[in-house]
Order: structure tokens, then C-alpha cells, then sequence
């Protein structure tokens, strides 16, 4: 036997204590509302029973596939589990009519692919070369057994396309050192943000078994906010529908359950409107770059299981231009010219506010869309941003730019368009313009979302209005990349040198977790607060970088979203909390597919240390 010396001794206690302080415990992304763990190891493998309010869930297949298999495993071990077949790619059938059982089903099989095949070797997260010296021993192993699942509360319609607060998403969540696993959740949706925090209870040996270290584990959940969300626009640059799944994909693994998708602007009309055929024939960018019906129905339920609403949007009175390619005598503005006297960016295009062809237009626009979307959401997107009352000068039916002429045109035109919204079952949602900058008058029922900043949250809710935040001081993800636009040499050149955007500088990540939606709000005016949305505007972003650009910026707002920008103790969450966590789950992302951009080097993530990088 080889003796130590006690020097020795003590440095070997010293190390294996920084080991153990380095193990990323505590790091579920978002943070939950209460969790404790403990130090032992637990395995976790096909064998794994599940069940669901006493049912076993099959996540296993009769196409006979073989499973995934640990071949650390005993001989008989080994043997009995080729005899299982086993598809984690499990995915519900479409349509509208939703199960719960269903609904947990596929988010089982979700879970169980993200666990077993699409995991990680966290070396990232340990001191530099020490992974081999703190995983696990192999030839050790408990299995987690059982993952029994109850839902103890009944799903509804509303579950499946609620307004803000109809969904109780909370959870508890136990993981014995027996090898016993529990969910408890009130909604299937409750029971799916449950698996993804189990999920993340998870990483994959050097040797290819997959372990925790946290056992036990116990966890209590729920959201701040009903409303947390991305809005993708999809209209200045076309994104394919694969993309758009990897989006929700990632989306549910952080929690967020609204996806915006801002649909149609002056630069392309890519939905596809049956009724109305020329629109996207002559407004989409190409031929197949458009959403068909069943494309959008796809999308919005490939969102529902995965308790993500997808709520779309058709601005409108502006941003509309584009449809003066079909419909040229309903547009004002297309093609103006010098275009920065008639719109934030070109080309312009405004609906005509007082001439009587638009009313029929949007009625037969509205009557092909809105019953397509009511079944799978219970809201609708009218716009409303950025009206310039400018090109009201150049439209025959109204020929001035005087607010006293226009606005009480604009009230007539939201009157009606938010009667067409409710007419279908969906509640309407507006930019903060139309109340705020244009005083048109809205119902109570209207969502709003804010984007300018600078009190409008508290103007919003001042009036009585329930509202949502998408502060581009802190959650337009687009900002800081540099113009979009082309500037001539000469005095262009000299006055937009160095070429900034209109909303540098960038916002990372830390700025976007430093943004409190509740913030200088009475409590009252907070209790109108839904939640939010980060907002990506793509006039130079498209599927290429469009991972890179939402992750994991938009997963620090969604923690902000889901656990609060305060903690129970009412103390600001900080960068050194947040840092080692938000780089262990950006590394999950990146195993399951989604190219996130890394949240610092590994020299500042090794040890889970954050003040390594901390400045001073």
C-alpha cells in the first residue's frame, strides 16, 4: 500500500473539494423556483419504465428497431435489452383534436432521445483535464427504474391554445436514490416542462452511459409570466418550415411557450391565401418559398406539443405594401420615392384608410385565415407599428398628413379589424402605436406589445391595458450587427460612417438577463405585465445564422420570463449565477441540434467558476 504524506493528503481533500463544488449542481436552465439535490449517482438506460396516471407510456415501436445499447453493461443485461425495441423519434399525429396522453407521449420520447442519444461529455464544466478523475465509476452502477408521471388536473381546449393565465404549468419533480423518478403536474404542459428539467438532471460518460450525480433530487416549479416568447419575422426573409420546428424544439427546452411569427410585411408575402392566390403568386420571393395551409396548421401544432402557442401576425394598416403587386388600388405609397418621407425602411406601402375596397378585402383576407388558425390559437396579430401618416398625403381617399383627419380613420379601421378578429373566437394583440402614439381607443380584451421603451409599459398598463415587452433597448435580437442598408460615398457615406443600425449597440445576453419587465411599475400596473417576447427582425438574418443570432440570448430572457428577473429573496439574479448554467445548457443545445453561440471561452466555464472571468 502506498502511504501519503499529509501534505499530500490535504491537497488531494482540496482538489477533491473544488471537484465537488465544481460539479454543475443547481444548474437547470431556467432556474426553478425551489430545487435541492444531493451527491449520490444514478444510471439511466432503455430499461426505463414510464407511466402516466397508471398507464405505461410506450415510447417503444413495433417497426423493431434496435435500441440504443450500453455496452458497459453485464452480459444478461446486455441480452435482455436487445430484445427491446424502442423509438425515441415518436412523433403525434397532426390535426387539431389533441390528447393528453398524447401530448405526454411524445414528449417522453422527446425527452428520452435528448437523454440517451443527443447528450453531452460535460469536460467544459470541470477544472482543466480533471473529467476522468470526477466521473463516475462504470463498473458502479444504479439504474433509475421507474419515471412515474401523474397529472392531477383535467386539459381543456384552453390548455391547448390559452390565453395568458389559462394554463397551470407548474410541477414537482423527485428523483430517489432508490431509482424511483416523479412528475407531478396539473396540465400535460406542466408534465412537459417537467421532462425537460429532467432532462437536464443528465450527462454522457466518456465511456457512452449516461449518468446524474444530483440524486436526490427534489423540485418545485412554476412560471412568473404566462406569456414568454420569441417573434420571428418571416416575411423579409423566408424561412423553410424544418427551421422553423428547430426553433419551437429549442424554444421548449427553455421554457418559452408563444412564437410570434410575424407573417407578412411590405418586402414579401409568403402566405399562402387560398381564397386570394394572387397575393402570394405575385408578393412571395420565389415560388417555393411560401406557407402553405398545411403548413401552417404543421406549425402550429408541432408548437402545441410542445406547449408552445404560435401566434401569427398580419400587419397591418402599414407594412403592407407588398400587396400592391395584386391589389394596387388598396395600397398607398408603393414605391414612393424619396422612401424615408414615407416609411422606416423601403420599400413603403400602406393600406388606404378611406377607400371602401379594403373593407372587403380584409373581410374575405380575414374569413380564409382566421378560421384556419382559431383551432390551435387564441390569439391574432393585427399590427398596427409605424403607420406614417406622411403617405396619407399621396392616398386620393384621404390626400393630407393632418392627425385630426387620420386618426379618427384609424379608429374606424381598428374598430373593425379587431371585430373581424373576435368574430372568429381569437382575441386581438396590437403594436403599443395604435393606443399609445396614435390614441386610437382599444378594447380591454387587446393585447399590447411594446417595443419602444422609455416608460411605454407603464402608459400601457396606466390606461388599463394588459401588455407584453419586447424593449428593443434589451430584446431585439437583430440590433448591433451593422447596417442592412447601402450608403453612396459622399454625404450619405460621411453621415452614417461607421455604419451602425438604428438600434446598436448589440445586445447580448447579459443585457437582455438585466431586463425587468415589472420594473418602476405600481402593483397593479405589474399584474397587466403578461410576459414578453425577444424579437428577431431579419432584414440581414436568415437560416443560417438564425441559431447563432436566438440562442442563447433569447434563453437568458426566458429565464428572466420563467423564474423572474429577482429571486425569492427579492435580490437580482447576477451574470456569476447565471454564467456556468447558461454555458452547461448552451452545450445541451448544441448536442441536440441547435448551433447556439457560445456564452464565454472554456477558460472562464472550466470549474463552473464564474469570478474566473469576473471583472475587477
Amino acid at each position: 500500500m502506498k502511504f501519503l504524506d499529509s501534505h499530500t493528503m490535504l491537497s488531494n481533500i482540496v482538489l477533491s473539494l473544488s471537484l465537488l463544488i465544481a460539479t454543475p449542481v443547481l444548474a437547470i436552465w431556467p432556474v426553478p423556483e425551489s430545487i435541492s439535490t444531493g451527491h449520490s449517482t444514478l444510471w439511466i438506460g432503455n430499461d426505463l419504465t414510464v407511466t402516466y396516471n397508471g398507464e405505461h407510456v410506450r415510447w417503444t415501436s413495433a417497426r423493431e428497431q434496435p435500441c440504443f445499447h450500453d455496452h458497459t453493461m453485464n452480459t444478461n443485461e446486455n441480452s435482455r435489452l436487445q430484445q427491446l425495441t424502442c423509438d425515441t423519434n415518436y412523433k403525434p399525429l397532426g390535426g387539431s383534436n389533441f390528447s393528453s396522453k398524447d401530448i405526454v407521449q411524445g414528449g417522453v420520447s422527446r425527452v428520452l432521445k435528448n437523454i440517451l442519444e443527443d447528450n453531452f461529455v460535460p469536460w467544459k464544466l470541470y477544472p482543466r483535464m480533471q473529467l476522468q478523475t470526477t466521473e463516475p465509476d462504470l463498473a458502479k452502477k444504479s439504474f433509475i427504474s421507474h419515471l412515474t408521471i401523474t397529472q392531477n388536473g383535467t386539459d381543456t381546449t384552453k390548455t391547448f391554445k390559452p390565453l395568458a393565465g389559462d394554463v397551470d404549468e407548474c410541477y414537482s419533480l423527485s428523483v430517489g436514490t432508490d431509482g424511483k423518478a416523479a412528475i407531478s403536474a396539473v396540465s400535460s404542459t406542466g408534465v412537459l416542462r417537467a421532462l425537460e428539467t429532467f432532462s437536464q438532471l443528465f450527462f454522457k460518460h466518456s465511456g457512452g452511459s449516461i449518468y446524474t450525480q444530483l440524486a436526490p433530487v427534489q423540485i418545485v416549479d412554476k412560471p412568473q409570466y404566462a406569456h414568454r416568447g420569441i417573434l420571428l419575422d418571416v416575411s423579409r426573409s423566408y424561412f423553410p418550415v424544418d427551421g422553423i420546428y428547430r426553433t419551437l424544439d429549442a424554444m421548449a427546452w427553455n421554457k418559452l411557450n408563444r412564437l410570434h411569427i410575424h407573417a407578412t410585411d411590405s418586402q414579401s408575402w409568403p402566405l399562402e391565401i387560398p381564397s386570394m392566390p394572387e397575393l402570394h403568386e405575385k408578393g412571395a420571393y420565389a415560388p417555393d418559398m411560401t406557407y402553405t395551409p398545411a403548413d401552417v396548421a404543421a406549425i402550429q401544432t408541432y408548437g402545441i406539443h410542445r406547449g408552445i402557442e404560435v401566434i401569427f401576425e398580419i400587419d397591418t394598416p402599414g407594412h403592407f405594401g407588398i400587396a400592391a403587386l395584386s391589389h394596387p388600388d388598396l395600397i398607398t405609397g408603393w414605391g414612393a420615392h424619396p422612401w424615408s418621407t414615407y416609411c422606416a425602411e423601403p420599400p413603403c406601402g400602406q393600406l388606404r384608410l378611406n377607400e371602401s375596397a379594403v373593407d372587403p378585402f380584409l373581410d374575405k383576407l380575414m374569413a380564409d385565415v382566421l378560421p384556419r388558425v382559431a383551432p390551435y390559437a387564441a390569439y391574432f396579430h393585427t399590427g398596427g407599428d409605424e403607420v406614417n401618416f406622411n403617405e396619407y398625403n399621396l392616398d386620393p381617399s384621404v390626400g393630407t398628413n393632418d392627425t385630426t383627419v387620420i386618426v379618427p380613420l384609424l379608429q374606424k379601421f381598428v374598430d373593425k379589424h379587431h371585430a373581424r378578429v373576435r368574430k372568429a373566437g381569437l382575441t386581438p394583440m396590437v403594436w403599443e402605436e395604435i393606443p399609445i402614439s396614435y390614441n386610437v381607443s382599444i378594447g380591454k380584451d387587446v393585447v399590447v406589445q411594446s417595443w419602444l421603451g422609455d416608460g411605454a409599459l407603464k402608459k400601457i398598463t396606466g390606461l388599463g391595458h394588459k401588455a407584453i415587452s419586447s424593449d428593443y433597448n434589451y430584446w431585439y435580437l437583430d440590433c448591433g450587427r451593422g447596417h442592412w442598408m447601402n450608403f453612396a460615398e459622399g454625404a450619405d457615406f460621411a453621415k452614417y460612417y461607421p455604419f451602425n443600425d438604428w438600434c446598436s449597440p448589440a445586445k447580448g445576453w447579459r443585457l437582455a438577463y438585466s431586463h425587468d419587465p415589472r420594473a418602476n411599475l405600481t402593483k397593479e400596473e405589474a399584474g397587466l405585465i403578461l410576459g414578453g417576447e425577444v424579437a428577431v427582425w431579419t432584414e440581414a438574418i436568415d437560416e443560417a445564422v438564425i441559431d447563432d443570432i436566438l440562442w442563447p440570448r433569447a434563453s437568458a430572457a426566458g429565464e428572466v420570463l420563467w423564474s423572474g428577473r429577482t429571486d425569492a429573496q427579492g435580490n437580482n439574479r447576477t451574470q456569476l449565477d447565471a454564467a456556468p448554467r447558461l454555458a452547461e445548457f448552451r452545450e445541451r443545445m448544441l448536442a441536440r441540434g441547435v448551433r447556439a453561440g457560445p456564452v464565454q471561452m472554456p477558460f472562464c466555464t472550466q470549474g463552473g467558476n464564474a469570478t474566473q472571468c469576473q471583472y475587477f
